[in-house]
């Protein structure tokens, strides 16, 4: 007579609290046998085997898991610990598979400690990978431009999951064809060493406008609540992050402006998009100690922004998709904010950068004229925060 798989199960318990995990193995095999595969069972035999001493067998029934449910952490991770334990050349990758299905929620100790162990493994696997590449490659890098080695070490970056690509993905208005790069390179703006010059100037007028008595200072993000926009909510009309506008949504903003004619001067020539409630911006933007912003999209890729830092505490960063750089003081660099970016002052003083906004290099004219009728059509609909 054919036994059901409860009462199968029930024995193996008794088996292997009693150690024998030859007969665990047995029983646990029957119940496997019956119905539908389960994973828990297919992992329960693989821990008797393990336990009996026989590490490839106790594999073998982790693959069968597998088969039904590729992604299981508690599976992968076993895996993983079995192949280290056979010393096969795979468990470094293995073990990447096994961090990437990490849960959420906290592990219990003891497979914390065997996760942590594995992280170490798979570190150690990703350095010797990348040594080996890094040798492979070393010729034609040594060959490239400064901006073709930043790409090529992306892509072993890339390639070694150490990074992941990012992409625009502005809420609002998308233009087709744009290269897309979380910096972009300094040689397609020769103006920066002139604004990077101008450092002192800029940061005189910040001064003055700070301590003008009509300043307006105003929270950096605005929106009505209502609104179908989440990556802000913390810092929607929040005082932690402010702006001091110079020019904004293509209005020159008087109050503040006439403490900066230099600073409004030497972006005359840099040909700022002139879109009818939407641009030219520039602004002084000031975030307080203490305060990160978190991870966001900006909303037009056709235009791309400028930061010359004027204030800037120790330890402060700013990340653009799978890059992080700090902020130094008069060293201004070009970005795409409709690639996801994000910041932070874990400081106790105040940072100030100045910021201002320009065309995409990628677009002709005619396209630039198309965009800027498009959006001041809808101006209404142009976010407040750039």
């Amino acid at each position: 007579m054919t036994r059901d798989r409860a009462a199968l199960l029930a024995d193996a318990d008794r088996a292997l609290a009693a150690q024998d995990f030859g007969g665990a193995a047995t029983l646990l095999e029957a119940a496997a046998a019956i119905g539908d595969g389960d994973i828990a069972i297919m992992l329960r035999l693989a821990g008797a085997h393990r336990a009996r001493g026989h590490p490839r067998v106790a594999l073998d029934a982790v693959h069968r898991a597998l088969a039904l449910a590729p992604l299981d952490f508690m599976a992968l991770t076993m895996r993983a610990s079995l192949l280290d334990q056979t010393g096969d050349p795979q468990a470094g990758e293995a073990w990447g598979h096994a961090i990437a299905q990490k849960p959420r929620e906290a592990l219990p100790p003891q497979l914390a400690a065997v996760l942590a162990e594995g992280e170490r493994r798979h570190a150690h696997w990703l350095d010797a990978r990348e040594a080996r590449w890094a040798e492979r490659m070393a010729d034609a890098e040594s060959r490239a431009d400064a901006e073709a080695r930043a790409r090529i070490e992306r892509f072993r970056s890339n390639a070694l999951r150490r990074t992941r690509p990012y992409h625009s993905e502005p809420t609002h208005f998308h233009f087709p064809g744009l290269r897309e790069r979380e910096f972009h390179p300094r040689s397609l703006f020769p103006w920066l060493a002139g604004i990077e010059a101008a450092t002192e100037t800029i940061a005189a007028e910040l001064v003055a406008v700070m301590a003008a008595e009509r300043t307006e200072l105003v929270p950096y993000v605005q929106y009505a609540a209502h609104q179908p926009l989440d990556q802000w909510r913390a810092l929607n009309h929040n005082p932690d992050w402010t702006a001091i506008h110079l020019l904004r949504g293509g209005r020159r903003i008087e109050a503040n402006a006439r403490h900066c004619p230099d600073t409004l001067a030497l972006l005359d020539g840099l040909g700022q998009p002139k879109i009818a409630g939407a641009s030219p911006n520039a602004m002084f933007s000031l975030l307080a100690p203490g305060t990160a912003i978190p991870p966001h999209v900006g909303y037009n890729n056709a235009r791309l922004v400028c930061h010359l830092p004027l204030i800037v505490p120790e330890g402060c960063w700013f990340r653009v998709g799978a890059e992080t750089r700090d902020w130094r003081r008069g060293e201004a660099f070009v970005f795409d904010d409709t690639i996801e970016h994000e910041a932070m002052n874990p400081s106790d003083r105040l940072r100030v950068v100045f910021i201002f906004d320009l065309w995409h290099p990628d677009l002709g004219s005619a396209e630039r004229e198309a965009v800027a009728a498009l959006i001041a059509s809808d101006a209404g609909n142009v976010p407040e925060s750039m």
